[in-house]
């Protein structure tokens, strides 16, 4: 029995990409000018979601986990008479870093 559902998951697998696969052809054989067409008409569209929304989620993460281990940090400081800046001294300029990122990482990258 439970071979049967594994089979037909995988059947139902490989008709799905068989169904929702869709080929593409180059133009007279010329591979490369048909990716790097797609590539053009995608990277727009690949540079608008990482900069609305992978940069934006990363940057909340970052700032959650900076503000908490700052919170940590003060708590070990009432606790033992020495606060640690090295946690959170990295996760601010991890911050910074990805705060400033959509800036110039464009240009590094050739887009």
């Amino acid at each position: 029995m439970k071979m049967k559902r594994i089979a037909l998951l995988v059947c139902v697998a490989a008709l799905t990409a068989c169904v929702f696969g869709v080929p593409a052809y180059a133009a007279s054989g010329d591979v490369a000018g048909a990716i790097e067409g797609t590539w053009t008409t995608a990277s727009q569209q690949i540079k608008t979601v990482v900069d609305n929304v992978v940069f934006p989620a990363i940057d909340l993460i970052l700032a959650v986990f900076f503000f908490a281990k700052l919170g940590t940090a003060y708590f070990d400081y009432r606790k033992h008479g020495q606060f640690e800046w090295a946690a959170p001294a990295i996760l601010f300029s991890c911050l910074v870093f990805t705060l400033t990122a959509p800036l110039y990482v464009w240009q590094i990258l050739g887009m």
